[in-house]
């Protein structure tokens, strides 16, 4: 009998040590995060399984799986963000976790002009790519099907955008897609307040981003919402469960991203 006492005991002990270790691994190092909308094609796909580099940009309370096991104020170990980073944070009233990339620094003026972003004046070149070509059909687990630049492709068909490289000021490119004309592509001038940031979805006609202020939007990000550093995808897959493992996409494995 105390055999078997000393047994659960010892099971328990490993389950418990095993949970801490991994939310200690979570909150200071890396935490896995799987792309569930279209927002950042081509740079990301759905159904891409990646590690957030949670050393990046220091911690706050929004850095532990869940906050209140951090009270901390604002953020620890600090570094700054660049402009052009890819980055997943905590949407400040929504408390969900969105990925997109970071165009806006403190202090920066952005605006849109035809779909043609402009930072403090200086416009972000868009150089043509080519397209962007998928097939129309239900994607990843919510099903959704693709938005097109062609009309009504078909179940099956090509899903075509157009492609452009689009240059930051300072020199980081990176690939932007266009697929219609939408109220977004004209804007006002933000002003990003001292201490958030202003971040936009490389998809740019799928994205809902700061450009649409919260709540239905992201608006602008405050920094203790940043969870980290997105640099690399570990695997992908094109169907609904990653456990798929037929339906990986190989050319996407451990690949860097701009």
């Amino acid at each position: 009998m105390s055999s078997t006492k000393d047994s659960v005991v010892e099971t328990i002990k490993t389950i418990v040590y095993a949970l801490l270790i991994a939310g200690i691994f979570r909150t200071f190092f890396f935490q896995p995060f799987f792309i569930p909308s279209s927002s950042m094609k081509d740079t990301l796909l759905i159904g891409d399984f990646l590690f957030v580099n949670k050393m990046s940009y220091g911690y706050s309370k929004w850095s532990c799986p869940m906050a209140f096991m951090c009270p901390v104020s604002g953020r620890i170990l600090f570094t700054e963000p660049e402009r052009g980073d890819i980055v997943v944070f905590e949407h400040p009233t929504k408390h969900v976790t969105y990925v997109k990339r970071l165009i806006g620094l403190p202090g920066d003026q952005v605006q849109l002009k035809d779909g043609v972003v402009f930072i403090n004046g200086e416009e972000a070149v868009q150089t043509p790519d080519g397209v962007f070509v998928e097939t129309f059909e239900p994607q990843g687990a919510a099903g959704n099907p693709p938005r097109c630049a062609n009309p009504a492709p078909g179940l099956g068909g090509d899903c075509v955008k157009e492609k452009f490289i689009e240059t930051l000021p300072g020199g980081r490119q990176h690939s932007v897609l266009n697929a219609a004309v939408t109220g977004v592509d004209n804007t006002k001038v933000y002003t990003v307040p001292e201490g958030q940031y202003f971040f936009m979805g490389d998809n740019r006609d799928n994205s809902v981003d700061s450009r649409i202020a919260q709540p239905s939007g992201v608006g602008f990000v405050p920094a203790e919402y940043l969870l980290g550093r997105v640099d690399r995808v570990i695997f992908s897959s094109a169907g609904k469960h990653l456990v798929y493992f037929w339906t990986w996409r190989k050319d996407r494995f451990f690949k860097g991203l701009q």
